[in-house]
């Protein structure tokens, strides 16, 4: 008995320091790196939904952040905004990202996005979580009403809005839960979101689909856990 307690403490240690390295070197959450201060409220709700349509084309994700920063930076970051937007400034603001290869399509399904926010819950995605009870599985369903949002899409809204809505932490999808077995962290969610500071679970989560993007990163994140 009492030789095995090194190996344990040795083993939570390490785990401990992959998920500081984690932090340290792959985050922050992708809404962060759009510009966007999530909270609670109306705005950067919207904004989160608008970044999570356009991760889910199949498009790298740096330039998905870009464009998202363009249309934030133009003004489109409330579904009115969007909804009243000429078509013109949507697309310009795409392209100005990179974001070409799908420029019609998604600035199709982010004026239908926004039309909906706002019929459908007036404009406060926060009327979502209402809809659905606060129920994981229905907040996937009704995302996924949205066009350009499917089971990806609602991944990444849930797995970066969990820090300001509790609900839904935590929240480590297939992709980051398999990259937390690959890096020796355990797969369970609520081990998991332990292994991060109060209000970084999102980041934690962030940083893992990360490195199961990024092969440099991962090697980075182990070479400082050495």
């Amino acid at each position: 008995m009492s030789g095995k307690q090194p190996t344990r403490g040795r083993q939570e240690a390490s785990v401990a320091e992959t998920a500081r390295a984690l932090l340290d070197n792959a985050g922050p959450t992708y809404a962060s790196a759009s510009h966007v201060t999530l909270k609670d409220t109306p705005t950067p709700l919207f904004q989160l939904l608008t970044l999570s349509l356009l991760l889910s084309t199949r498009i790298s994700s740096k330039i998905a952040v870009a464009a998202a920063r363009e249309l934030f930076r133009a003004g489109l970051r409330s579904p009115r905004a969007v909804r009243t937007a000429d078509r013109r400034t949507i697309i310009s603001a795409l392209g100005r990202a990179g974001y070409v290869r799908y420029d019609e399509s998604t600035a199709t399904r982010l004026h239908a996005a926004a039309v909906r926010v706002d019929d459908e819950y007036g404009g406060d995605l926060r009327r979502l979580a209402r809809a659905c009870d606060q129920e994981i599985s229905g907040a996937v369903r009704l995302l996924t009403e949205f066009d350009g949002i499917g089971p990806v899409g609602a991944d990444i809204f849930l797995r970066e809005v969990q820090d300001v809505w509790p609900w839904v932490r935590p929240y480590f999808d297939t992709r980051a839960s398999k990259s937390a077995r690959e890096l020796g962290l355990p797969d369970d969610p609520d081990a998991l979101s332990a292994l991060a500071p109060e209000g970084r679970v999102a980041e934690l989560a962030a940083a893992l689909v990360r490195v199961s993007l990024d092969s440099q990163l991962r090697e980075d994140v182990r070479g400082n856990t050495c």
